[in-house]
């Protein structure tokens, strides 16, 4: 039996299936759980207020396939910032998060990736990130209550594309319910940026890295680079993180049309267990 989990992002397949679909098709795979996107699009945000009938629809499904949903990815806060000018996104952005919170403790999600963001589409200024430390404060609070951990995703942006740089804010906040949850792809990129090491990025989260997405980049490019093309070194990066005491990993790639989209599925769990099993072969005492 593994001593760690490996989920898969649910965008990785076809938006058009059931989520009976969705996690059969993970567990055809071989992975261990899901992570559901709560994205910017009214039809992800729509999730926050699902019936009762839906979230049941949900459960039955875990139930069937054994296969949780383990985390909520929250890009949502990308179109509605915590940090945003106007005060109405701003409440906004505090609703989603009550919201989020409240159906991860209702499906039994454990974590929830916030994005690093003050703003997304405005510019940064003092004014927007100290309403982002504001409401962050607000939105862990919210978290506390309902027991769900967050995690900053390490973003592609400035503001919060390093983990160090999540930290400043881990410890402002103070609470055991705020954590970094990094995404490899976007350190890699970072390290070429500021010569830090993707490795010694990480040790600056140390006891505070709830999870990691796996991802595959090039330089300047952040998104749909197949596992192995890109300049991720997956060694090291599971390496480091299992030192630090990380056992809860997601691959994150896209489904981008086609129908080997099960093959993909299938090859992205082989390619990333690969370095998974290793260090825990290797950690084995």
């Amino acid at each position: 039996m593994n001593s760690y989990n490996l989920g898969l992002y649910e965008k990785a397949m076809p938006k058009e299936l059931s989520w009976m679909e969705k996690l059969e098709a993970a567990k055809a795979a071989g992975f261990d759980y899901i992570e559901m996107s709560i994205d910017e699009t009214d039809e992800k945000l729509a999730r926050l207020t699902m019936s009762e009938s839906e979230k049941e629809e949900i459960r039955m499904a875990i139930k069937k396939t054994g296969i949780p949903v383990g985390s909520i990815c929250l890009s949502g806060h990308r179109k509605y910032p915590l940090g945003d000018p106007n005060p109405e996104k701003q409440r906004r952005s505090l609703d989603i998060m009550e919201k989020a919170a409240a159906l991860a403790a209702e499906l039994g999600v454990r974590t929830i990736q916030l994005a690093g963001y003050d703003v997304y589409y405005d510019e940064g200024t003092d004014k927007t990130r100290a309403d982002f430390e504001k409401n962050l404060i607000t939105a862990v609070h919210l978290a506390e209550r309902s027991g769900v951990q967050l995690g900053f995703e390490t973003m592609e942006t400035p503001f919060m594309d390093t983990v160090e740089k999540a930290m400043k804010y881990v410890n402002i906040v103070q609470s055991p319910y705020l954590g970094v949850y990094p995404d490899s792809g976007n350190l890699t990129n970072a390290s070429l940026l500021y010569g830090k090491s993707v490795v010694d990025d990480m040790e600056t989260g140390r006891a505070h890295i709830v999870a990691v997405h796996l991802k595959e980049t090039v330089p300047g490019k952040y998104r749909e680079i197949p596992f192995g093309t890109g300049h991720v070194d997956f060694a090291a990066v599971v390496d480091k993180a299992w030192k630090l005491g990380v056992r809860r990993y997601v691959g994150e790639f896209w489904y981008i049309g086609g129908t080997q989209w099960k093959e993909d599925l299938a090859f992205a769990n082989s390619f990333l267990r690969k370095y998974l099993d290793a260090v825990q072969n290797n950690n084995v005492k």
